[in-house]
């Protein structure tokens, strides 16, 4: 589902999403088909609920938004990892 859909369905709503499918240009990311994996009536339930299922099944590419959002804007962030010596 695109969010202009899920925007009509879900009106004024916290929703936990995943992207079924996604792409990147430059830092943003693209969520061009998205699930529905709850809603909730605050933000801090929906954060909780994305940290219960992130914990699960971290390569899960999920987002929590807002429906009042007109569009997505998601950037991606560059982590630098710490490399023990060898």
């Amino acid at each position: 589902m695109q969010w202009p859909d899920i925007r009509r369905r879900y009106p004024n709503q916290w929703l936990l999403l995943e992207a079924l499918e996604a792409h990147t240009e430059g830092d943003r990311r693209i969520l061009d088909e998205l699930a529905i994996i709850g809603s909730f009536e605050d933000s801090q339930s929906a954060l909780r609920g994305y940290a219960e299922l992130h914990h699960t099944a971290p390569t899960r590419d999920l987002y929590v938004f807002h429906t009042s959002r007109e569009t997505l804007e998601v950037r991606e962030r560059q982590w630098l990892g710490i490399r023990a010596a060898a």
